[in-house]
Order: structure tokens, then sequence, then C-alpha cells
């Protein structure tokens, strides 16, 4: 018998609050590479482990960072002075009975894929890499060995999921996504990849603030630096007036100042800044529905590259969005709903110490539908190790 316990949330929801503020880190910024990339080689983990001995082996590459390198940029192509490096934490299991697990090159292989994949102008001359993983702990890797159908949590921890998004922190997210399309890039291939979107809104009035280096090759001067910044904003101000009806306002790289040179524009040689202004951290980005939503109750726990079969950190995080989002669309009368869930580390993941659900409602009580909210929960509870093999195959997103 699950621990389960739903009441009714005396709160405005968000969308009827006077202030709401959004951010998304896109493709390009140091935060969600390290994020992508970190979580990429648990997955890679979790295909070898599975292929050779049909389960996943206890790891976790949840600390990991991208040091910032050195460039000079130069109208028409500028040069790297300095790689940037990716330095690959934590902890994963190197060896099975006789058998090794190629993890360094495992870990280095995954970061060049989703490199190569992602980012068009960073190659093998602008990044190095350097894996500081080692072996697990005796106790958290014996988790693994003790042959339970449903493994123990690894840690005593909580996240909190919600639904439905709000027009606004759907708009963020839909627009850097936009902006980092194949098509786009296509389109405005000056464009970085490196962008990032801050939402406002206050009261029916919406702000967007975007941040997009361009690609110094594809630029010649100053003068027409400004005049792609002009054509690229136009064209983020159609794509919005599309989604939403009307026009926000909108400001691009709003630390530019023409007559400063290279001082006063956002150009860059490889699209990210971790090029040489700012450096990346696992954790500091986007939670796992993609946006950074600070109007939201959100957990502390990174997601990515923790295992996706004990690490609460990361299973809880994903699943109590998708319990919140299973809820909002199946259960009536609903206008906002918010679910908890807490481990007790060493119990079976399906039996969480708690699982809450808070629900604001758009009409009737919540008596009426309570009985509904208990079955999505227990039914996704009884479903985890189903959910736990698309985290490990990278089905989910997790930034």
């Amino acid at each position: 018998m699950r621990n389960i316990e739903i009441e009714e949330l005396g709160a405005t929801p968000v969308t009827g609050r006077k202030v709401e503020v959004v951010e998304r880190k896109g493709l390009g910024h140091p935060d969600y590479i390290c994020d992508s990339i970190m979580n990429q080689v648990s997955v890679d983990l979790c295909r070898e482990y599975l292929d050779r001995f049909g389960t996943v082996m206890h790891h976790n590459i949840d600390k990991g960072m991208l040091v910032a390198g050195e460039v000079k940029t130069k109208f028409q192509g500028g040069v790297i002075l300095k790689p940037m490096r990716i330095i690959f934490g934590d902890r994963a299991t190197f060896e099975v009975g006789d058998e090794v697990i190629d993890v360094n090159n495992i870990a280095i292989d995954a970061a060049k894929e989703w490199i190569k994949n992602n980012l068009r102008f960073v190659n093998g001359d602008s990044i190095h890499y350097q894996v500081e993983i080692a072996r697990g702990s005796s106790e958290l890797t014996d988790i693994f060995k003790r042959k339970d159908t449903i493994l123990g949590a690894n840690d005593t921890s909580a996240a909190v999921g919600y639904a439905p998004m709000t027009p606004t922190e759907t708009l963020v997210l839909e627009t850097e996504r936009y902006l980092n399309s194949k098509d786009f890039k296509k389109r405005f291939p000056e464009s970085g990849e490196d962008i990032k979107v801050m939402g406002l809104r206050e009261k029916n009035k919406l702000d967007l603030t975007i941040a997009d280096p361009l690609i110094d090759m594809f630029i010649g001067s100053e003068s027409e630096y400004f005049r792609k910044k002009d054509e690229l904003l136009e064209e983020i101000k159609m794509y919005v007036i599309g989604r939403t009806g009307f026009e926000p306002s909108i400001s691009l790289n709003t630390l530019d100042r023409e007559g400063r040179g290279m001082g006063g524009i956002y150009l860059t040689v490889t699209g990210t800044s971790a090029e040489d202004a700012d450096s990346g951290q696992v954790g500091r980005g986007n939670r796992v529905n993609g946006i950074i939503p600070l109007n939201r109750p959100v957990s502390s726990e990174a997601a990515a590259g923790k295992n996706p079969v004990s690490h609460v950190g990361k299973i809880y995080n994903v699943l109590s969005h998708r319990i919140a989002n299973e809820i909002y669309v199946n259960v009536p009368d609903i206008k906002e709903v918010y679910v908890w869930l807490l481990s007790q580390i060493g119990e079976p993941i399906d039996q969480p110490k708690i699982a809450a659900a808070q629900a604001i409602m758009e009409r009737g009580t919540l008596e009426s539908v309570e009985k509904e909210i208990n079955e999505v929960i227990d039914r996704e509870l009884s479903n985890i190790q189903e959910f736990c093999m698309e985290l490990a195959y990278g089905k989910i997103p997790v930034c």
C-alpha cells in the first residue's frame, strides 16, 4: 500500500499572478552543454551495461564542468588561442567479474558525438577532454547486486513536478528551440547556438530578452553585425507574433554598443560563450521540463547524468512531471497540479516515503476527483521499471 496524500492547494495559478519569470538556457549554453553531455555519457554507459550484462550497473555521471577557453574574435573569422576543456566527474562501474568496461573512452566518445551533432563550429581543436570518473563506493555499488526486482533508492531525496506549463513557459521554450532549429540555422548561419531566452510577464504584458552570439566568420564589419542583428530580431518578432497573436517587447543582445568595435558586439568564433567567457556546470541549467521556472517549486537535484534505475534525483525529478501531466490531462476540473515525491534511501523506488498531489481546482471539489488522482499516481509508480528503461535509453529529455 503506497503512502499517497492528496490536498487542495489554496493558491492563485501562475497564469493569474501579476509577475511571471521564465528562463531557458539554449543548446550552446555552457550549462546546457554540460547537462546534455553528462547525460549522454550515462545513456551510453547504460547501453553498454545492458548489451553486455543485461542490466544497468552502478554509475552517476552528474558531476561535470566545461572550462572556458580563450579565442581572438575577428571579422570574417577569428582563432582559438586556448581550447575549452570538459571535465567528466563522479562514479561508474569499470569491471563486472573479469570483464572490463572502457568507461573513459565511452565518456569521451559520447561527448564528441553530441558536439558533432549539435555545435556546428566546435571541433577537435577547440575542445579537450579530462576524465576524472572513479569507482563507486561499496554500499552504493551493492544496491545493484541485491537482485531485487525493484532497486532500492540510492539517496533520500525529494522532487516536485507540475502541470500544465503556462503560455509564457511554453513560448520561452519554443522560441529557443526555433532559433536553434536546423531550418533557422540554414537561413541564418551567422546565429550561434548559445541562445538564452528570458521571459518576463507583467499582467498581460510580455517581455523577452534574448542573447544570441553571432559567428564572426559570417560578419565582415561592425555595421554588418548590426544589420544582421536587426534581421534576426525581425525574424524573432514574426515568430513570436505567430505564436501569441500580439507583439511583445523583444530585445536582442542588449549589451551591444555601436562604435566600440569588438568590445561592443556579441561575436564568437564557435557560437558558444564557453570559448572564452563562461564556464559551465551540471545542474545549473534548465530543469527537466526544459526551462527555469522561477515561479515554481523545483528540486535542487541535477537529473542529468544520474543513473536511471536507482537514483531518485533523476527518476523522481522526471517522473513527478509525468505524473502531474497525466493528472492534468486525465482528471477533469483541475486548473493546476503539483506532484511531490520523497524517497528513503534503500527503500524500493516504487514505494516512495510519500507521493503527494496538490491541486488547484478550476471548478467542482477535490473530493469528486480524489480517487482518480490517486489511481493515476498509483499506476505510474507501478510502471516505474518501464519508465526507468525509457530514461536508460535516452528516450526522455532531462534538460
